[in-house]
C-alpha cells in the first residue's frame, strides 16, 4: 500500500501542491487526473523520489521513504517501474539497449541473464510472441528483428511498449505512469489502455496512472483521485464520479461524454 500524507510543494512563491493525502490499495489500477497545471506530475514523481516534498510523508508497505538510508532507497526504489512521459527512450540505443539500461547499470553484465529478461518483458507488452514460444523459429526470428531497431525505427505506440517494458524489468511491485497515452491515436491509446488493464492483471502490480484522458481512465480505474487547486477534490470510483452531482467535476469529465 501507498500512503501520501499531507504533502506540499512549491516552486518559488507558486503552489502547486497543498496538503494532498491519498490511500492507493496494493493491486489496484489508480488514476489521478487535473486539468494541464493541477500538479499530477509533480505528485507523481515526489511519491516515485524524482523529487522532494516541502512537507510531508511518503509511506510504502510502511516504510516512511523520507527515513530511508541511500543504501534502503536504493533497495525500495528497486520495487518501482516508472513510464516516462513519451517513452523518454535513448535515441542512440536500441530496444534491447534501452530496455535493460537499469540492469546493466545496477551491474549485470551476462548477457544471456539481459537477454532473457527483455524477451520476457517484450513479450509481456507484446512486442514479441508470449515468451512461452521462446524456443520457437518464429520468437527467435522476431526477436533479432526487434533488439537492434532504434526508437527512430519504431511507431509511437512500439516507443511507448518498449517505455513500459523498460520499467516491468526486475518485476517491479509498482508501476507509475505518466501520461501514457499522450499524443496517440485514439486506436492506439485503447490499445496502450488495454495492455495497462491487462499487465495489472497478469502480473497483479499496483498501477498509478497519471492522465487527463477520461476514456482512459473509464477503460482501466479501479479508483480515481481528481486535483483542483493544489488539493484532493474528488475521490472515489469511475461509478462514482459518472455521478457526482458537482460543478467541477462535471465541468472536467463533461467533454467526454458527448
Amino acid at each position: 500500500m501507498i500512503e501520501v500524507k499531507n504533502i506540499y510543494k512549491s516552486f518559488g512563491n507558486k503552489s502547486v501542491l497543498s496538503g494532498i493525502d491519498l490511500t492507493i490499495s496494493k493491486g489496484d489500477t489508480y488514476c489521478i487526473i487535473g486539468k494541464s497545471g493541477s500538479g499530477k506530475s509533480v505528485l507523481l514523481k515526489i511519491i516515485v523520489g524524482i523529487l522532494s516534498a516541502d512537507k510531508g510523508e511518503i509511506i510504502f508497505d510502511d516504510l516512511n521513504i523520507g527515513s530511508l538510508s541511500k543504501s534502503e532507497s536504493f533497495e525500495m526504489r528497486k520495487k518501482l517501474g516508472f513510464v516516462f512521459q513519451g517513452a523518454a527512450l535513448f535515441d542512440s540505443m536500441t530496444v534491447f539497449e534501452n530496455t535493460i539500461i537499469s540492469m546493466y547499470e545496477h551491474g549485470e553484465r551476462d548477457l544471456l541473464k539481459l537477454e532473457l529478461e527483455a524477451k520476457r518483458v517484450l513479450s509481456a507488452v507484446s512486442l514479441l510472441p508470449d515468451i512461452s514460444e521462446i524456443r520457437s523459429d518464429n520468437y527467435e526470428n522476431e526477436w533479432k528483428i526487434l533488439k537492434d531497431k532504434k526508437p527512430s525505427d519504431l511507431s509511437g505506440g512500439m516507443r511507448k511498449r518498449v517505455g513500459v517494458a523498460r520499467a516491468l524489468v526486475g518485476s517491479p511491485e509498482y508501476i507509475f505512469y505518466d501520461e501514457p497515452t499522450t499524443g496517440l491515436d485514439p486506436v492506439t491509446s485503447e490499445q496502450i489502455d488495454d495492455m495497462i488493464a491487462s499487465l495489472a492483471n497478469t502480473l497483479n502490480v499496483t498501477s498509478i496512472v497519471i492522465t487527463h484522458d477520461m476514456f482512459s481512465v473509464y477503460r482501466i480505474a479501479d479508483k480515481i483521485s481528481m486535483l483542483h487547486d493544489g488539493k484532493v477534490y474528488f475521490n472515489g470510483t469511475v461509478d462514482e464520479m459518472r455521478n457526482s452531482d458537482d460543478r467541477i467535476v462535471h465541468e472536467f469529465i463533461d467533454r467526454f461524454n458527448k
